[in-house]
């Protein structure tokens, strides 16, 4: 489902303008676009070096309470990048669903996780409105760069789909591209916070924060 990638091979150009002080949207002028969903044979554009340094992993697992032993889910996870990393932050008493609905992505991430011998990721094969995952199980869910997409279908649906599969206080965090943010998102196709924030209140989400340390991208974080 996740179709980040679709741009990454500007990502490292846009850093290297950010750092250089040049505008970060003059580097993605000439990025490359494709279709709604990110082909998965190109899913080796996801792994970005400078990835770990606009994205700030850590950081917004942090923000979720994301830690050892926690339930979470990883919703349009494409090639895994995400997964990964949410996989050694919960340990092996921790589960992470690794949900997309394109089975070629999913294929990947298996061949990911059995590489990196992680043995606590479950994939999920989801709907345009239904992620899948269970019931009231989940301590936080994390829907990075996906909602673009999301939204073109039924939002309000999936986002209350999603709410059903939180514990009482399970966080849901959305991170997508700041409208005219530039860097190494794409020109269109970006999500409108408020919006989004409107959307997840429909579905019965509340919003819990606004973080702000992303550099391109905004983060929202709410609350079952």
């Amino acid at each position: 489902m996740r179709s980040r990638a679709r741009v990454a091979i500007g990502v490292a150009i846009a850093m290297a303008a950010v750092l250089a002080g040049l505008p970060a949207a003059v580097a993605g002028q000439n990025q490359q676009r494709h279709g709604r969903l990110f082909p998965p044979e190109d899913l080796g554009l996801l792994e970005s070096p400078d990835r770990d340094i606009w994205q700030r992993p850590e950081r917004i697992m942090d923000s979720l309470g994301i830690a050892d032993g926690s339930k979470v889910a990883d919703v349009g996870a494409g090639g895994g990048w995400f997964t990964v990393r949410l996989a050694r932050r919960v340990g092996p008493n921790g589960i992470v669903y690794a949900q997309d609905v394109q089975p070629q992505m999913l294929e990947a991430i298996e061949r990911r996780v059995a590489k990196e011998n992680l043995r606590n990721v479950v994939t999920i094969h989801g709907t345009p409105t239904d992620p899948n995952l269970p019931i009231e199980a989940l301590d936080a869910v994390l829907i990075v760069e996906t909602f673009h997409e999301i939204q073109s279908g039924n939002p309000r649906l999936f986002l209350e789909n999603v709410r059903r599969s939180l514990k009482e206080g399970g966080r849901v965090g959305i991170v997508d591209y700041k409208r005219g943010g530039g860097g190494p998102g794409p020109d269109g196709a970006r999500p409108d916070p408020a919006a989004v924030e409107a959307v997840a209140a429909e579905a019965g989400l509340r919003l819990l924060k606004r973080e702000t340390f992303l550099p391109f991208q905004f983060f929202l974080v709410f609350v079952r």
